[in-house]
């Protein structure tokens, strides 16, 4: 089976091996004439970063790159970047890394013309319409890791450098022109950046497959995600080079992140506040707390994992699921609890406050409260 395709859904997809090449025609189809390409600090010296920069310039589209994003990017990395794009005269953006490179670039698009704050864009009821569609720059989306799906989302995740607060910044031209998944550009990940996107995908999977709200699309997307994960990712971080793994990885990162628009719930909601304040790998903080959320929820989830783990080919319904994820969590390095990220005791009811702003809070098949969200990070230490 030929792992290389054209999708429409939900943007426009370029899947498969050695599609990076197309870069510089799909920014010239969306018009896109002189692209600043956003990535990290660790991905700007990478050879994967210089030949997306070779494809560009030989296209006549100049070699322009932004880099300073920070793990959790905040507003000083998104002014920063605005600078930048407006000194360079830039017309649209190319987002490239991972989660962290894909959101601040998305961020740079948004606000590049914007008269309003970006925190007056926040993913609340219909806030988005204070900005000014006309001034949102292009966005071409190509993804190296396989985790966050933020090539495939209408958000952005932003961190508030004065309250430690990480916000989701919303609008429909979020949504890339055009997306590139070429999971050549993942095989060089570090092995706990393949673990810890691959288990963030895992997380988006299972928190909408489990969410109360009834959209069984991203039910059926989040169940066939789980499924893909749970076979390919020890292979991904077994043999880094295996693209096969690496490109069934890249489609249920994707998956994950069409399908959590059922809902995220408790993992999500205790992972955010910890990254916000101790600067944690997402996916990794979200799969250290799973366990602990499953147990969590299991009287709300039980019958409906039960349902998966057959799916899964997992003998033993709910317990056999959870002793699978805590197999996974093994193999791939994960630590075994917040103690062992550095959270501290002394922090936790700041972190429970913080957990139950979080919107992801609302999507928990068990209702949050402050007494059981606070066990729950005890249980998570």
């Amino acid at each position: 089976m030929s792992l290389r395709a054209n999708w429409s859904y939900p943007t426009a997809i370029k899947f498969g091996a050695g599609r990076i090449t197309e870069l510089a025609e799909h920014c010239k189809a969306v018009g896109i004439s002189r692209p600043l390409l956003v990535t990290d600090k660790a991905l700007a010296g990478l050879p994967i970063t210089a030949q997306a920069l070779d494809i560009l310039e030989a296209a006549g589209l100049g070699r322009a790159v932004f880099s300073e994003v920070d793990p959790n990017p905040n507003e000083h990395n998104m002014a920063a970047g605005i600078a930048v794009y407006k000194a360079g005269g830039h017309d649209g953006v190319v987002c490239f890394g991972g989660g962290s490179a894909l959101d601040l670039g998305k961020m740079i698009a948004l606000m590049v013309g914007q008269t309003v704050s970006v925190w007056d864009l926040e993913d609340i009821g219909d806030w988005w319409t204070r900005a000014d569609a006309s001034k949102i720059a292009p966005i071409i989306a190509v993804p190296t890791t396989a985790g966050t799906g933020s090539e495939v989302g209408r958000a952005g995740v932003l961190t508030n450098s004065a309250t430690h607060k990480k916000k989701i910044i919303f609008h429909p031209r979020l949504m890339p022109a055009v997306t590139i998944c070429d999971p050549e550009l993942t095989v060089g990940m570090p092995k706990f950046i393949t673990a810890g996107t691959g288990m963030d995908a895992f997380a988006h999977c299972l928190e909408a497959y489990c969410s109360p709200f009834f959209h069984p699309m991203s039910q059926g997307i989040a169940l066939e995600g789980l499924r893909l994960v749970n076979e390919y990712l020890p292979r991904a971080y077994a043999v880094p080079t295996d693209l096969e793994a690496r490109a069934q990885m890249m489609a249920a990162a994707a998956m994950g992140a069409v399908a959590f628009q059922k809902g995220l719930g408790a993992i999500h909601s205790l992972s955010h506040p910890v990254g916000a304040i101790y600067g944690t790998h997402h996916g990794t903080t979200n799969a250290v707390v799973m366990p602990m959320v499953l147990d969590f929820n299991r009287p709300a989830i039980e019958e409906r994992l039960t349902r998966a783990a057959d799916y899964l080919g997992i003998k033993g319904g709910f317990d056999g699921f959870r002793a699978r994820v805590m197999d996974l969590r093994a193999e791939l390095g994960i630590p075994a609890n917040l103690t062992a990220m550095g959270v501290e005791a002394a922090r936790l009811d700041e972190m429970t406050e913080m957990a139950l702003e979080d919107p992801s809070c609302g999507g928990n098949p068990v209702e949050m409260t402050r007494e059981n969200t606070r066990a729950l990070f005890e249980a998570a230490m």
